[in-house]
Parts: C-alpha cells; structure tokens; sequence
C-alpha cells in the first residue's frame, strides 16, 4: 500500500515536472513569435498551464532578485521537483528496507 502511495506520488511529481516544461517552451515561442497567441486553443493551453505553475512559482519570485527579464523560478522549482523525487526514493527504499 505504502510503495503504491510513492508512486502515486512520483507520477504526480513527474506530470509537474512535464507541465513545467511545457509551459516554458511554449513561453519561449510566444516571445519569439514562433506560435500566434491569436489562436484559441494554444492561449487557452497557455492560460490553463499559467494557471497551474503561477502559485509553485509566486514565492520564488519574491525571493530572487530581477535578472532583467529572465526568470529562473521555473528551474529552480525543476530542481525541488527532483529533490523531492529524490527523497521519496529515500524514503521508499528505508521503509522497504526497515519491513524486511
């Protein structure tokens, strides 16, 4: 039960980590004017993953300082994502270990 509580976990993590990645390339060719924002459904898909990462990204960006434009928060929470992918696995093995 416990290892499928981990997993769960994991795969949640690894969705984040995915929309996280998305949302950034598709930041980026909005800025390069590769993708039109008039279409509907990339500003919809744009609005909707804005909306996902904004409150992981909010507290980051209190706390760095202006890099003139460039916006490190998703990568630094990229890096807390596998952090913490990290102790889950941690956690996973000590607690398989410590049953056995």
């Amino acid at each position: 039960m416990t290892i499928a509580i981990f997993d769960i976990l994991r795969y949640l993590l690894t969705i984040l980590w995915w929309l996280i990645i998305i949302q950034v390339v598709l930041s980026w060719l909005f800025a390069f004017n590769v993708l039109n924002t008039s279409s509907r459904g990339v500003l919809a898909l744009s609005h909707a993953l804005e909306r996902i990462t904004a409150p992981l990204y909010r507290p980051i960006r209190r706390l760095l300082p202006d890099f003139n434009g460039l916006d490190f928060s998703p990568l630094i929470v990229l890096i807390l994502i596998q952090v913490l992918q990290m102790l889950l696995d941690g956690a996973e093995r000590s607690l398989v270990y410590s049953t056995t």
